[in-house]
């Protein structure tokens, strides 16, 4: 068969397919470029069950680019709150206000002018391109990769420069003259539901007949598998301070893991350091005080992209000096009651309930 015979059938095959099978979404339902936007960067790294109640809430709040982009940085990260990987929350309100100042409110149409956004990349860019305004753009993430890599029987590592390219290319040239935005949602649509990491449902596949990997019956080889490190793991502690009746929270450098974010202070434990050594040294350094610590309140576990974190939360009290913003950005006493009016990372909410439930 020809390259352009095939190219040809896998494109009507996969709009045939998408037409009759593809699942009612929220923001398949709009054409609303800023909706698309939305979807696009909440469903990175979080599945769709996830995230379409984020979705709902967020577009009740923020109707549009110029409400996001008037909100508070706060607001944002606590309507975001659970959601995980903040940088995109902090993306999205950065992007919404140079939309507002250099494009005058109005979401940019090609995909040069998107990837000129904080925040987009070239998957985002081609997603809102073609999706929103039909621009002849691939996008390629985790679920193209994986299809294009069966379907045209690619060996080598998806994250190597050269198959990079080439999946890209692929992408590229499949793409149709009308419908884009379809049949880029279809490839994504077929790899997230058909085309899976392990155990694909080849016989429900449009492609089975196309697929190269399938042909050959190296469907459970493909893309290359790269062996995982182990995560590192870490030692935190943190100190509940309390003071007439308020505990003291700070907030995260804007930047980086979790930035922007509330917390209680601490910090990792050094080689050699035990818990309570580490959790003075660490509100030194951070709040410039001294404290009493008390009972441990919790041992909370969580594992993040790259690490994993073993977090020991103290009852403190406070006992010398007035705490200031050495390594932070901003800090409050509150309310025990008022902490849920706060975005915390998703470890410190863990402490949050134990705190809660011993009221």
């Amino acid at each position: 068969m020809k390259e352009h015979e095939r190219y040809t059938r896998i494109r009507q095959a996969l709009l045939r397919w998408y037409t009759a099978t593809a699942r009612d979404l929220p923001w398949r339902r709009t054409h609303d470029p800023y909706a698309i936007w939305l979807s696009e960067i909440m469903l990175q790294q979080t599945r769709v069950p996830t995230a379409i109640p984020y979705y709902e809430r967020f577009l009740k709040r923020f109707p549009t680019v110029n409400h996001l982009a008037r909100a508070r940085l706060d607001t944002v990260l606590k309507l975001w709150e659970g959601l995980g990987y903040y940088s995109r929350a902090r993306n999205l309100h950065k992007a919404a206000k140079e939309i507002v100042s250099r494009f005058d409110g109005q979401m940019p149409r090609t995909r040069d002018e998107l990837l000129s956004l904080p925040g987009i990349g070239r998957y985002t860019a081609g997603a809102i391109a073609s999706i929103a305004f039909g621009e002849r753009a691939a996008m390629v993430d985790g679920n193209v990769e994986r299809v294009l890599s069966r379907v045209f029987r690619l060996h080598g590592n998806p994250k190597n420069a050269a198959i990079k390219k080439r999946i890209w290319s692929l992408a590229e040239d499949l793409l149709p003259e009308n419908k884009v935005g379809h049949f880029n949602q279809a490839l994504m649509e077929l790899g997230s539901g058909v085309c899976t990491p392990r155990n694909p449902r080849c016989n429900e596949c449009p492609l089975a007949k196309l697929c190269e990997a399938n042909r050959h019956n190296e469907q459970d080889m493909l893309p290359t598998r790269v062996p995982r490190k182990p995560l590192p793991s870490h030692v935190v502690v943190v100190a509940v301070i309390c003071r007439s009746g308020r505990i003291l929270i700070d907030k995260r450098e804007p930047k980086g893991l979790l930035g922007g974010l509330w917390e209680f202070p601490g910090g990792k434990v050094q080689p050699g350091e035990s818990l309570e050594s580490a959790l003075h040294r660490e509100i030194r350094e951070e709040l410039d005080i001294e404290i009493e610590v008390g009972r441990e309140i919790a041992i909370v576990e969580h594992t993040y992209t790259h690490f994993h974190v073993e977090i020991h939360a103290f009852e403190c009290r406070h006992i010398q000096g007035e705490p200031r913003c050495i390594a932070c950005t901003d800090l409050k006493w509150v309310r025990p009651t008022d902490l849920t009016r706060y975005a915390f990372p998703a470890a410190n909410r863990k402490i949050i309930v134990i705190l809660r439930r011993a009221e």
